[in-house]
């Protein structure tokens, strides 16, 4: 099966009905050895240091499929010993939203993607937002036009609609009929001299040169078929009549001039990545490398969007997300690796990264995300430091609001709260999801609880006598090896011995806790403590 089948029915719903079409058809042309040799990709990483970058666009925040983008090329230039860079494409200023730019330098540095080159940090081959950089595609559109590899198009939006109908009518390409190549030169320079309204368009070879991806291999462009009658030409338009470059040219430009080695974008791209191509050839430039990623579906197949959890990454954090978690999780969706784990921190990733990418869309479940929170907050809280701190400030300032959910913790937690919550953390820390959930989880640690609303009614009579056996110990000596000697003497003690040891540990547990299952209860005693433990017990 050719890859672009497996694109085709993802393509975006700005694509020409040309790339359509040309996909249509590879993906009903048999493959042949040759073609399947083709399809071969070589995985291993660059020798030299790769210069990557993440450009989008103030038009929308950071969200899920753009932070996995900006992931993926970030971790190839640190595991290269390259660059990564960041470059804003503002030039669609009508659409920008007024704090996406500052939103997006928030989210990224949040993530820890910062960036080598770009906006705040400057660099050798800025400036990095394309608003400013609007002499630089000029000057380089001009270049095209010298070289006879660009021309200018005087067609008015009226005449090129009518075309475009005429087209359809005709079940052909809405492609350019190239009326304004033709144009001499010098009637072309003056007519744009005299301001007449115009637009910049690259005139494409007759066949798009081939290309290999580092995801799907080599990539074929089918030969242009013509009509009897009408001929047309994919001559994308490179700068707007109001002077201002599309993303063909200003990407193109743009990424020579940064001296990008690597491009990691979505599979969206992958029809105009022809157009690029023979864009740098058409300034006798080296292409980069591309490596084109699915999108990210859902589980009914459908493209992530705002309904089905493809939100921006602010949503995340008012979860509670770690952001190792979810460069962890964005780095999965699509990413395979050999390692045992797929547990990675920041730096784990970087580490392990290949170019190891699957072909075809990615679907995301969220249950992948919950479990790798849950083990980093266990690697958290082994470490300490600020990010257990980070966890247990969270808690606290929960639990110490004036609208808590648990209003009498003062009752059982009898001095600050962070040393107490830090205890519990350290203990259940690989259940923890965030705050709200993990002080649900463990409310009886900051409810009061006493035995005649927790004690079950089959417990046998000599239990919760015996269980006074641990007031034996002291305050000083209220540690876990005194705790589980003393509960053995009570257990040994009773006629059915370790035969009735269930029913121990069910009665203080439910004593304790008033909940079936939980942590180990030695955690749950050395936590709450001498006090509020033999309070629970019965034992005044």
């Amino acid at each position: 099966m050719s890859f672009a089948f497996l694109l085709r029915p993802q393509l975006p719903a700005y694509t020409c009905r040309a790339c359509l079409l040309r996909l249509s058809r590879a993906s009903r042309r048999p493959i042949s050895s040759k073609t399947a040799k083709d399809q071969k990709v070589n995985t291993a990483l660059p020798t030299s240091p790769a210069r990557t970058r993440f450009a989008p666009s103030p038009t929308g925040y950071l969200h899920l499929g753009s932070l996995r983008t900006a992931l993926f090329n970030y971790l190839l230039a640190k595991r290269t010993g390259g660059q990564f860079l960041l470059r804003i494409e503002d030039t669609d200023q009508k659409r920008t939203i007024p704090d996406a730019e500052q939103r997006l330098f928030q989210d990224l540095q949040w993530a820890g993607l910062e960036w080598d080159e770009g906006p705040e940090v400057g660099g050798p081959y800025g400036p990095y937002k394309q608003s400013e950089r609007s002499t630089i595609y000029k000057e380089h559109a001009q270049k095209l036009l010298d070289s006879g590899n660009a021309y200018r198009c005087f067609c008015s939006a009226e005449r090129l609609n009518n075309l475009a109908e005429h087209r359809h009518k005709l079940g052909l390409a809405t492609d350019y009929d190239r009326t304004c190549a033709s144009t001499p030169e010098e009637e072309s320079e003056d007519r744009a001299h005299k301001g007449e309204s115009h637009t910049i368009r690259l005139k494409v070879p007759d066949q798009y040169p081939t290309y290999k991806d580092l995801i799907y291999g080599t990539f074929r462009p089918l030969k242009k078929r013509g009509h009897v009658t009408e001929t047309s030409f994919e001559d994308p338009i490179l700068l707007k009549s109001d002077g201002l470059p599309t993303y063909h040219l200003a990407n193109v430009v743009d990424d020579h001039l940064m001296k990008i080695t690597h491009v990691i974008r979505g599979s969206e791209w992958m029809p105009s990545t022809p157009k690029h191509i023979a864009m740098y050839s058409a300034f006798g430039w080296t292409a980069p490398e591309f490596a084109h990623v699915g999108l990210l579906v859902d589980e009914k197949g459908n493209k992530l969007s705002k309904r089905n959890f493809d939100t921006d990454i602010t949503a995340f954090k008012e979860m509670e997300i770690f952001p190792e978690t979810l460069t962890n999780f964005a780095a999965l969706l699509g990413w395979s690796h050999k390692e045992k784990s797929d547990v990675m921190d920041l730096a784990a990733l970087i580490q392990n990264f290949s170019l190891k990418f699957t072909k075809g869309n990615t679907t995301v479940t969220f249950g992948k995300m919950h479990f790798l929170q849950r083990k980093h907050a266990l690697l958290r809280a082994q470490a300490g430091g600020p990010k257990l701190d980070e966890i247990t400030d969270n808690v606290a300032r929960l639990l110490t609001s004036p609208d808590s959910p648990y209003p009498d913790w003062r009752k059982v937690v009898h001095s600050s709260p962070e040393p107490y919550i830090t205890q519990i953390i350290r203990v259940d820390a690989e259940n923890y999801t965030n705050a709200n959930e993990f002080l649900y989880r463990n409310a009886f640690f900051f409810t009061p609880l006493r035995r005649s609303l927790s004690t079950p009614s089959t417990t046998p009579e000599d239990i919760p006598k015996r269980a006074h056996m641990l007031a034996d110990i002291s305050k000083e000596d209220w540690q876990k090896e005194n705790l589980m000697q003393k509960v053995h003497e009570i257990i040994d003690g009773r006629e059915q011995g370790k035969e009735g040891s269930k029913d121990v540990y069910h009665y203080m547990r439910m004593a304790l806790t008033g909940q079936e299952k939980g942590m180990r209860i030695y955690d749950v005693m050395l936590i709450l403590g001498r006090r509020e433990t033999l309070a629970r017990l019965g034992v005044d």
